[in-house]
């Protein structure tokens, strides 16, 4: 199988998540090239074929002109998957793509199982597998499904051209106000659906302060206005990696998990077993966290004092 990965620059840098697009081609067992819009300064360290447009003349995203690009690779690859980063870049560029191609597309991809590729639904709680119909497919990749393998050598690079001409500027990106920076803390608790009530995240607030560390949440938690947005975790929030993490009654789905899969150590308290958060857990305790965080918030004052 021959795959087309698609690179991703972000003020004028290779995005981190760049080396999940590879970890997706060892996964299937694929051989991959790349396209990259970007800088000349700035390539990754890929083994294999670079297909390379200059950002300066084609600007950070312009979707006519970085589809024409694509499709360029695409005619010289004949690839039979090309796969994009479950971004907003992906977003728009990937049914562009699936459309020029005449190809299925299928977004937001956890996983490879059976010959088709699973996908989460019913907002995490439920994942499928499904298999397209056509013989080429655009995928886009969930941040954090795929392995990140540590990416060597020097790329064959082919520079490319096409039309940069566009009816859309792309003028920037506006990154939100954060009031709280969690990407500093050395222990973060967060709050999820299963804490049950806005009156409990106040015993994740207890345990965080017991620990000297940050209060965050996943997305239902902030969308139910229980916490502030600032403190949400995962990919419409923050990305972090704090030495200690505890989840607290949040179920795992990949969206939260890609915010924190970095942490140092991780203990989650979920009253389902089953919680697929317990796969990257350290220590996972099954229990009611109403009745296991108070217990815990007051061994930590008792052994040491309320100081991690």
């Amino acid at each position: 199988m021959r795959v087309l990965l698609v690179g991703e620059c972000r003020a004028g840098r290779l995005v981190g998540e760049i080396a999940e697009l590879s970890g997706f081609a060892v996964a299937l067992g694929a051989e991959a090239s790349m396209l990259l819009v970007g800088s000349p300064d700035d390539l990754p360290a890929f083994e294999g074929r670079l297909y390379f447009a200059d950002s300066r003349v084609y600007g950070e995203y312009n979707p006519e002109a970085h589809k024409r690009l694509v499709m360029e690779a695409v005619d010289r690859e004949l690839p039979d998957a090309v796969v994009f980063l479950h971004s907003s870049y992906g977003w728009d560029l990937a049914p562009r793509v699936a459309a020029a191609m005449n190809a299925a597309q299928v977004s937001g991809v956890t996983g490879i199982e059976g010959g088709g590729y699973t996908v989460d639904s019913c907002n995490g709680k439920m994942r499928r597998t499904v298999s397209p119909l056509t013989s080429h497919v655009v995928l886009t990749l969930q941040p954090g499904a795929f392995s990140s393998p540590q990416l060597s050598g020097a790329p064959e690079v082919v520079r490319i051209d096409a039309d940069p001409g566009s009816k859309v500027e792309f003028l920037g990106c506006m990154q939100p106000e954060e009031v709280v920076d969690l990407s500093r803390a050395r222990v973060i608790v967060s709050a999820g659906r299963g804490v049950g009530k806005q009156e409990h995240v106040g015993l994740v607030r207890e345990l965080a302060a017991a620990l000297g560390g940050e209060v965050g949440a996943s997305r239902p938690v902030v969308d139910a206005g229980w916490l502030e947005r600032s403190r949400q975790i995962g990919i419409t929030g923050q990305s972090v990696a704090p030495e200690l993490y505890v989840a607290c009654g949040i179920s795992g789905a990949i969206q939260h998990v890609a915010g924190m899969k970095g942490s140092g150590f991780i203990l989650a308290v979920n009253t389902d077993q089953d919680a697929p958060i317990a796969d990257v857990a350290d220590v996972f305790v099954v229990a009611d966290l109403v009745q296991f965080l108070p217990a815990l918030t007051a061994s930590l004052k008792v052994r040491h004092g309320g100081s991690f």
